[in-house]
Order: C-alpha cells, then structure tokens, then sequence
C-alpha cells in the first residue's frame, strides 16, 4: 500500500467521489500476509515510501515467485535482488514485462502508479568492470526507487586521469555512489573532488590481501575525505536506498 494510493484514496473520500465505507474497505487489508514460509509486509510502502525489497539468496524460484506474487498483488510492484538464474527464469516466466538486470542480478516489476522521481541524478562510479556486478545492483535499485542513473564505468586511481576527466559529470551529481575493491582509493579521490553526498562501497574484489573486501572497506572508513559514507561490503543495495532518500528528503 503505498502513500501516493492512500492519498489519491483520502482525497476521493473528500470529494465524495468513495463513500467512507467503500475506503474503509480498502485501506482495512492485512499489514502483514504470512505464506507459511515468508510474512510479507504489505505496509512497508506506507512507512517507508517502497514496499519490501525480497533478498534472493536462499530462497527457492518457487518461493520468489510466490512472494513476488504477493507483493505484485497489491499494484506495488516488487524488486528481487541477488537472483541467481534459476530465480530469474521462474520471475521472467511469471512476469514477462519484470525488467531483469542479469549483471545487477535483480529483477524488478514497475507498480501500477509511477514512483515519486528524486531530485536530480545519482551517479554510480566504479573503479574497474570487475565491481560492476555491485555497481549495477545499486543502479537497478536506484531505477526502482525513482531515481535517475548516471554510470562512470572503469575509472579507479591506477589511472587518475580517468576519474579527473568525468569531474563535471561528478559534479552534476545530486549524490555520488563509489564501488571499488582493491585498495579502495577511489572515494576518497572523488570526495576530494564534490561537495554531494558520497557513499562509499567497497567491494570483494581484489588479491589475497584484501581479505574479501576487508581491506577496501578499513581504507574508505579511514578516508581523509570529508563526509564520504561507508555502506558494507558488496551492499549495493544499502547504497542505493541511502542515496534515494537523501535524493527523496
């Protein structure tokens, strides 16, 4: 149940277009579903503004689908992320017009009424191709949400001039999401460089040393930077709703 459909709901009990009784009706479904191995939160959406995300590790097509079902029920639309193909086929065949992001791993099918737009764009910056896995669940999450995407692709410190050249992009930037494994370098560069927001995610990429990301995340949290955020390791997801509702305030 979302806010804009409770509003557009007051507002016809107002203008006595629904009678009180027919809206009583309506707004009177169950908060929580319980599908015996998942309870579903009908009433995210209204506290939050975006019904529950469904996390797909773990959990059997089947048991996707029937959630994803269950959310889509209500006209809201539903995201599924971390999929693995199995998960994808079964929501594409139940879902033909769900927009699978098969990099991000997620898929997403649009509600019936459009979601509010954030204010401006959210850039999504990665320091190589191989934290775009990351790097696109954040953008999938972020479409989802309202927000509009710009991606900096392949841009980390071992060739600064690469980043230096987006600056104007980065600076156009309402928030800006930093996806690097390795060293971890990238956002403090990029903090040095905007006064937005910036949200640092480190990934697990990288040599023995870098422990799964451990490294990457000890060095953003430790940035000389002022004011960059650090979101855990590979959490994509977690950077992307911050930035929306910065973008969202």
């Amino acid at each position: 149940m979302i806010r804009e459909r409770v509003l557009a709901l007051l507002k016809d009990v107002a203008s006595g277009s629904v009678d009180a009784e027919a809206a009583l009706a309506r707004l009177s479904l169950d908060p929580v579903e319980s599908l015996g191995f998942a309870t579903v939160d009908h009433h995210r959406a209204l506290r939050q503004g975006y019904p529950e995300v469904v996390f797909g590790p773990g959990k059997t097509p089947a048991q996707c689908v029937a959630i994803a079902e269950r959310i889509a029920s209500r006209g809201e639309g539903f995201l599924v992320t971390r999929t693995d193909a199995a998960q994808r086929t079964a929501l594409r065949g139940r879902f033909p017009t769900c927009d699978i992001n098969e990099v991000g791993r997620t898929a997403h099918l649009a509600p019936e009424l459009p979601v509010p737009v954030g204010r401006g764009s959210v850039a999504v910056v990665t320091a190589g191709t191989s934290d775009l896995p990351v790097a696109e669940e954040a953008a999938a999450t972020l479409r989802a949400l309202g927000d509009r995407v710009d991606r900096l692709s392949d841009v980390g410190v071992a060739g600064i001039h690469r980043v230096l050249a987006k600056r104007d992009a980065l600076l156009g930037a309402a928030v800006v999401i930093v996806v690097a494994g390795m060293d971890g370098a990238l956002p403090s560069v990029v903090g040095g460089l905007v006064s937005a927001p910036v949200i640092a995610v480190p990934t697990s990429i990288g040599y023995g040393a870098s422990f799964g990301g451990l490294a990457a995340l000890l060095a953003m949290l430790n940035s000389c930077a002022a004011g960059v955020t650090v979101v855990n390791i590979d959490n994509g997801f977690g950077a992307a709703v911050a930035a929306s509702r910065i973008t969202h305030a």
